[in-house]
């Protein structure tokens, strides 16, 4: 597995990668398998931002994460930085593919600077999620009831922190 960064020109069919990850798990995304049709690439134009991807030993996505940093007009923001649009395939599940997208987002947000924190939101249902962003050392620090409306179906949602001072994450903690 290798891990590259991906781009609106070398993005080895990230949209309809995603696209099949929110059609066969819509309880575990924000965004509807219609919604995602009219968006554009997660980080274009985005500075300090970045989409990863591990790719096979066949160059096709296995899985993908985007970064975003936080706060492009407003200052008193720009200490937060974002992770969304975690997603490996069912295939690939299981090894550690996930881990190391999320390790190399946070390898990369640590050398960004001034840059505190990364926050992520995760449907609460989506225990194997949350247990990596926990093994991994995000805390949850808000819940959202029925955050998410799909149909006549609910999601809560949780907010997730990771302080990049491993300090401060002890603390939180």
């Amino acid at each position: 597995m290798k891990l590259v960064e991906l781009t609106v020109a070398e993005n080895y069919g990230y949209g309809a990668f995603m696209q099949k990850g929110f059609v066969a798990h819509p309880d575990c995304f924000r965004i509807s398998p219609a919604d995602h049709r009219y968006e554009s690439f997660p980080t274009t134009g985005q500075p300090d931002s970045f989409t990863l991807g591990a790719l096979t030993d066949q160059g096709e996505l296995a899985g993908s994460v985007s970064f975003r940093r936080e706060g492009q007009n407003r200052e008193r923001l720009r200490h937060k930085g974002l992770l969304f649009a975690m997603y490996v395939a069912a295939d690939y599940g299981g090894q550690g593919i996930g881990r190391r997208l999320i390790e190399e987002v946070i390898g990369r947000a640590r050398s960004l600077p001034h840059l505190e924190q990364i926050v992520l939101t995760v449907i609460a249902t989506n225990h194997v999620a949350k247990r990596l962003y926990e093994s991994i050392g995000f805390c949850s620090f808000s819940l959202e009831p029925r955050a998410i409306k799909d149909g006549n179906t609910y999601y809560d949602e949780e907010q997730m922190v990771l302080f990049l001072d491993r300090n401060l994450n002890a603390a939180f903690s």
